[in-house]
C-alpha cells in the first residue's frame, strides 16, 4: 500500500507558506523527512494524520483519500507526534488498554492480548505496573509506538522521535521502528541525519516548504565519491576558503576547523579526498539551496 502525495500547498493565516507544492511517493518501507527545524516537516506530517488540511494538492493512501476521507485514515493511522503526554498517574498496562479501547479493540480478551504483546514489542513488559508519568524520555517514547501501533496501522507517522534521548534510549528506539518498517509505511521526520542514514530507505530532503532531494540514501552518498575534500584551516583561511571554494560544512575539532569541500577534483594539495556520509548529502544540498538564494537576490 503505497502513500501518493501530488502538489500539497499550505499557507498560514500569518502568510507563512509551509508547503510549496510538495509531491512524494512513499513505499512501504522506512522512509525519512529530512530537514531542519522550520522547514515544513510537521505541517506535512500533520496533514498526512488528518489533523491539517491544505490549502491544494492530494493524498491517497492506497485507494483511501488522505484529505477527504479522514475517519477511514485515522481506523489504519498509527501517528507519534513531536510532542504529546499521557496521564501520568496511571500504570502503562491500564492506559495502553484505555487506548485499545479507544481504538476500537472492545472484546477483552483480544484487547488483552494486544495489550501484552505491545508491551511486549516495546520492551515496557517489565514496567507494564508503572505509572508512565516515572517513565525515561526513551521509555515514554516507546509507550508512544505502543499506542500508534494498536490496530495494525498501514501508515505510521513519527516525528523528530530521537530528539533528547540518550544514546542508549536512542539506539533501542531506533531498532523498534527498524522492526515496525517491515510491515507498513512509515514516515520518520527528523533533523538528525543519522536517524535517515542508519534507518530508511528511501528519504526526501525538504527547506522551506520544498522538496530539494529524493533518493536512496546509499546512492545519494554514491553520487558525492570522489567530490568531497577536506583539511584544517584557521579562521582567516576559512573566510578566504568561503570566497573561492564551495563550503559545505564546518566542523571546530581540537581548536581547530575542519572544512569539507565540495569540488569534482582536489581543490588543492592541503585537501584530501574523505569517504562522503549522509551529512555531506545534505549539507551539499542545503549549501546549494543557499547559494540559489544568494543568486536570486543579487
Amino acid at each position: 500500500m503505497q502513500l501518493t502525495i501530488r502538489h500539497l500547498s499550505k499557507t498560514y493565516p500569518n502568510g507563512t507558506q509551509a508547503l510549496k507544492n510538495v509531491s512524494l511517493d512513499i513505499p512501504p518501507g522506512m522512509f525519512g523527512l529530512l530537514g531542519r527545524n522550520g522547514a515544513g516537516k510537521s505541517t506535512l506530517m500533520r496533514i498526512l494524520a488528518t489533523l491539517q488540511t491544505p490549502d491544494e494538492g492530494s493524498a491517497t493512501l492506497g485507494d483511501l483519500d488522505v484529505i477527504r476521507a479522514k475517519e477511514k485514515v485515522r481506523e489504519t493511522l498509527g501517528y507519534l507526534p513531536q510532542s504529546f503526554g499521557f496521564h501520568p498517574r496511571v500504570a502503562a498496562e491500564r492506559l495502553l488498554d484505555h487506548f485499545a479501547i479507544l481504538k476500537g479493540l472492545g472484546e477483552a480478551g483480544v484487547r488483552r492480548d494486544v495489550v501484552q504483546s505491545l508491551l511486549q514489542r516495546t520492551n515496557l513488559w517489565d514496567v507494564r505496573a508503572q505509572n508512565v508519568g516515572t517513565f525515561s524520555g526513551g521509555m515514554r517514547q516507546r509507550f508512544g509506538v505502543a499506542v500508534a501501533l494498536l490496530g495494525n496501522p498501514k501508515l505510521i507517522i513519527v516525528d523528530e522521535p530521537t530528539a533528547g534521548l540518550d544514546p542508549e534510549e536512542r539506539v533501542r528506539f531506533l531498532n523498534l521502528l527498524s522492526e515496525i518498517g517491515e510491515e507498513s509505511v512509515v514516515i520518520l521526520s527528523t533533523h538528525i541525519v543519522e536517524d535517515v542514514e542508519e534507518l530508511c530507505s528511501r528519504l526526501a530532503i525538504i527547506d522551506r516548504g520544498e522538496i530539494l532531494l529524493t533518493a536512496e540514501p546509499s546512492r545519494a552518498i554514491d553520487e558525492l565519491r570522489g567530490k568531497i575534500w577536506r583539511r584544517s584551516v584557521t579562521k582567516d583561511e576559512l573566510n578566504a576558503l568561503e570566497a573561492r571554494l564551495d563550503v559545505i560544512s564546518t566542523k571546530l575539532l581540537a581548536g581547530r576547523t575542519i572544512v569539507h569541500v565540495y569540488a569534482n577534483a582536489s581543490p588543492g594539495a592541503e585537501f584530501e579526498s574523505v569517504e562522503p556520509g549522509m551529512k555531506d548529502v545534505y549539507f551539499s544540498i542545503m549549501a546549494r539551496r543557499r547559494a540559489e538564494a544568494r543568486e536570486s537576490a543579487a
